[in-house]
């Protein structure tokens, strides 16, 4: 059996992050076939997306029968549904709705973080007073993340417990607040370095690195600084 996954370049495209996760986190890293394109605009996207109607998203899926699969919560649920035997999302029911819930509000929500502020694992930039709209976010956050470990007893570095389907779709946001120094908050400073210190994370970035070009469009005309780690 074996997978396509179609991804956008590492250090920017956030959506890839978490679906390159999905595989290398769950013990699927042997069952895909990675293609990272170097999209420069949507028109581009679409370009690249040609021969895998209807997707026009990064990043997108083509299961062993070739269906195609675009949008990571599709993606997530899709592995999910065909691994029963991989614990994707927590086996607690509780803990499970909790993860459920957390993966989808990041997926539907934070506009001004998610619109404003792009993931960059390049570098990082001087911290950043966040405007008010942003701290918003940030305070959202920290309630959230700071919920799900009360509610589901959670005491390693993972918002439910074992690392899920939800800790995933949160990595590029960890990534994004890492980048602009957004991780003041007590339970997000703890929750962000368990992220630049997990083994999969880091190898996506290090290949990022090597492999992938700098894309001007990404680039904040911001001071910089090392990255974290």
């Amino acid at each position: 059996m074996t997978y396509e996954l179609f991804l956008g370049n590492r250090l920017y495209f956030s959506w890839s992050i978490a679906a390159y996760l999905m595989f290398e986190h769950f013990g699927l890293a042997d069952q895909v076939a990675l293609t990272v394109f170097q999209p420069q605009d949507e028109a581009d996207v679409k370009r690249h997306l040609s021969g895998l109607s209807p997707a026009r998203t990064l990043p997108t899926m083509r299961t062993p029968e070739g269906v195609i699969v675009s949008d990571s919560m599709a993606i997530a649920e899709e592995l999910a549904s065909r691994h029963p035997d991989i614990a994707f999302w927590p086996r607690d029911p509780a803990a499970r709705a909790v993860a459920r819930t957390l993966a989808n509000e990041m997926h539907s929500s934070f506009g001004g973080l998610r619109g404003n502020w792009p993931v960059n694992l390049r570098h990082a930039y001087a911290p950043v007073t966040p405007p008010v709209e942003i701290a918003a976010e940030l305070d959202r956050l920290e309630q959230i993340w700071s919920n799900a470990r009360e509610v589901t007893g959670a005491t390693g570095p993972w918002l439910c417990g074992d690392y899920c389907l939800a800790d995933a779709i949160f990595a590029p946001m960890a990534a994004r607040l890492a980048a602009y120094g957004f991780d003041t908050r007590s339970t997000t400073k703890s929750y962000v370095a368990a992220h630049l210190a997990d083994p999969a994370f880091r190898k996506w970035r290090t290949d990022g690195l090597k492999l992938d070009p700098e894309m001007s469009k990404f680039e904040l005309d911001l001071p910089q600084a090392d990255w974290p780690v």
